[in-house]
């Protein structure tokens, strides 16, 4: 089969975690059996032409129009159909491609815009709920990446039958041996061990605030720790990251976040929901204990590995975290666990999941 999938996320200024699930897809497509052919409104991305994870995919520039013209063209017009010769079209996000006379599959990674519409601007509420009333119309198959994601959407009156859980996967397994050296090695200088992580969109939904006072918290026992926060910084109020020990990072290319998650501490993540929460994985495997909160499919996506603590509770966040900087046992059967939890993960597996949900898309089986 011939699949078009679209790779428009990759030309956002913020790919984030679609964007890494979009990139690590594609790429892995061909070896499930999948003819992929990639297309987005614009040159190839930078992301697809070049990197270590194989050769880039057929690509389609769409051409005029780009970005949100084309967007709310798709949304309110179905209009331009995707012209792409392919079996099938793929829309990745909540940004649904007009398919034509064929099926469409839809990938819808988490319903933030519904239950915490205050996590998001008023727009991207507005467009996303458009996309999810467009994929319960017109999707032959939907694909999400947690049975929490699958629930939700029989809530909102998917077929069950016709949802697709399929988990994201993880790109790199650590290197034997402990965090330490290896990875603060290749650090940049501003980032000193030891240091608390964090790796997401610095806006409302993410909880960062919470992590700030959890830091400021654990600065009275532990004046040698840092918070390294490793993204850009989205929409919403700005956050005052000036306290003594806060390294504003900024976006991380994935060499960077490869040496940050191995030499952090621990990855904090105290979302206030989440979807599947890629960073979980990505730590576990470099061997970075993990500590969420308990919102969304963060608690699914941890699987017992991940130390897990009331959104919005900063001292019970400071707690956990101190309990991994002071207890080496404690530790060291986290980071035994992450591995094992890690290891469930594969972007291979993913991929010949996601064959499957083509084939039932197609008119195969739809289990």
């Amino acid at each position: 089969m011939r699949v078009a999938v679209h790779v428009g996320q990759l030309h956002q200024s913020v790919p984030g975690g679609i964007g890494r699930y979009v990139e690590h897809l594609v790429r892995a497509l061909p070896a499930a059996g999948v003819e992929t052919v990639a297309f987005a409104a614009g040159p190839v991305p930078e992301r697809l032409a070049s990197g270590p994870a194989g050769e880039a995919p057929s690509y389609v520039d769409l051409g005029w129009p780009g970005g949100p013209l084309r967007y709310e063209a798709w949304h309110r017009l179905r209009r331009p159909v995707v012209r792409v010769r392919a079996d099938l079209v793929h829309a990745t996000s909540l940004a649904v491609a007009p398919a034509g006379d064929r099926p469409l599959v839809v990938t819808i990674h988490d319903l933030v815009f519904l239950h915490h519409p205050e996590h998001l601007t008023p727009r991207g509420v507005s467009f996303h709920r458009r996309g999810l009333e467009l994929a319960r119309r017109e999707a032959a198959v939907t694909v999400v990446p947690t049975a929490f994601g699958r629930d939700e959407l029989v809530a909102e009156g998917f077929d069950a039958e016709r949802v697709h859980v399929i988990p994201h996967g993880v790109d790199a397994p650590a290197p034997s041996g402990r965090n330490g050296p290896a990875g603060a090695s290749r650090l940049r200088p501003d980032v000193r061990p030891p240091f608390v992580l964090f790796v997401g969109t610095l806006e409302p939904r993410k909880g960062v605030a919470d992590l700030l006072a959890a830091f400021a918290r654990l600065r009275r026992s532990h004046p040698e720790l840092s918070l390294v926060l490793a993204g850009p910084r989205g929409w919403g109020e700005a956050l005052d990251l000036s306290a003594a020990g806060v390294v504003a990072f900024g976006p991380a290319h994935d060499a960077d976040l490869d040496a940050l998650y191995r030499a952090a501490v621990a990855l904090a993540l105290p979302s206030r929901y989440e979807g599947f929460g890629l960073p979980v994985i990505e730590a576990m495997a470099r061997r970075c204990p993990v500590v969420t909160s308990d919102a969304g499919a963060l608690v699914e996506v941890g699987g017992g590995a991940a130390t897990v603590v009331a959104a919005g509770d900063d001292e019970a966040l400071a707690a956990a975290l101190d309990r991994l900087l002071v207890d080496d046992q404690h530790r060291a059967e986290r980071v035994a666990g992450g591995l094992a939890r890690a290891g469930e993960f594969t972007w291979a597996a993913s991929a010949r999941a996601h064959a499957r949900a083509y084939g039932a898309a197609l008119g195969g089986d739809a289990g």
